[in-house]
C-alpha cells in the first residue's frame, strides 16, 4: 500500500478523557454580503465512546447573526474518520433523527488514508467493505448531500483526486496524467479538455467508460 501522512484532527471525534473546552467562533463565507459570518458548532449529544480513546458526538453548526446565505449548504450530514466500531451506533442515530443513509462514503486505513470511495447506501456498503478488507480498514466517512443528483459528481471528484491510495477501487481512478472521462459530470457544465497537439479521437465512450457510466 501507498503511505501517506497521519490524518488530520477530526470535528466529531474527540478523546472522552480531554476536558471539553468551548471551540472558537469559526466562519462561514455570506454569499449575501461577501463577509465572513460567525458559525459556531453545537455538541448536542454523545453516539459511541469505547471508553479508552475516542468517543463519537452528535452536534449541528449554527450561523451567527446577519443576513442569511442565498444558496443553500451542499451537505445535509457529514462525518469523517469515525472509527469502524461506531458504524452500527452512527446509523441508529441517524435512523432516529429520520436522515436519510444514501450518499457518499470513504473507508481509511489506520493512518486515515482514503483506500475506498463510493456512493450508495452509505452503512450497508461501508459494512461490506469493511467485511472484505477487515485487516486494512479502520475508519470511515460519510457525506450525506443535499441535493442528490451531485452524489455522482462528488464521488467522482474524490476518486479522481485520491486514485493513487485506492487500492480497492477499481472504477474511475486515473494513475498518472492521463484524465478522466468528462462525462461522469452532470449535463451542461462547461469543461476544459487536454488534449495531444496532433489531434484527438472522436469523443465517444470506451469499453472503461461504458462501464463506470451505468456503475
Amino acid at each position: 500500500m501507498k503511505n501517506c501522512p497521519a490524518p488530520s484532527s477530526i470535528l466529531v471525534v474527540s478523546q472522552p478523557r480531554r476536558s471539553e473546552a468551548v471551540p472558537p467562533a469559526e466562519e462561514e463565507f455570506d454569499m449575501a454580503t461577501g463577509k465572513k459570518a460567525p458559525l459556531r458548532k453545537q455538541t448536542i449529544e454523545t453516539v459511541y465512546a469505547d471508553g479508552e480513546q475516542w468517543k463519537v458526538v452528535y452536534g449541528k453548526l449554527k450561523r451567527g447573526k446577519g443576513r442569511p446565505p442565498l444558496k443553500q449548504r451542499l451537505f445535509r450530514v457529514v462525518g469523517e474518520k469515525l472509527p469502524f466500531e461506531a458504524l452500527y451506533e452512527v446509523r441508529s442515530h441517524l435512523e432516529g433523527k429520520d436522515h436519510t443513509h444514501q450518499g457518499v462514503y470513504v473507508a481509511h486505513d489506520s493512518m486515515g488514508c482514503p483506500r475506498y470511495i463510493g456512493r450508495g447506501n452509505i452503512f450497508h456498503r461501508l459494512e461490506a467493505r469493511r467485511k472484505a478488507q477487515p485487516l486494512e480498514l479502520k475508519y470511515f466517512s460519510f457525506y450525506v448531500v443535499a441535493e442528490k443528483q451531485h452524489e455522482r459528481e462528488i464521488e467522482t471528484l474524490l476518486i479522481r483526486a485520491a486514485s493513487f491510495l485506492l487500492e480497492f477501487n477499481s472504477k474511475k481512478k486515473r494513475v498518472g496524467i492521463e484524465h478522466g472521462y468528462v462525462g461522469d459530470f452532470e449535463a451542461g457544465t462547461l469543461f476544459y479538455e487536454r488534449q495531444q497537439k496532433k489531434g484527438r479521437r472522436a469523443f465517444q465512450l470506451g469499453p472503461a467508460d461504458e462501464a463506470e457510466r451505468f456503475a
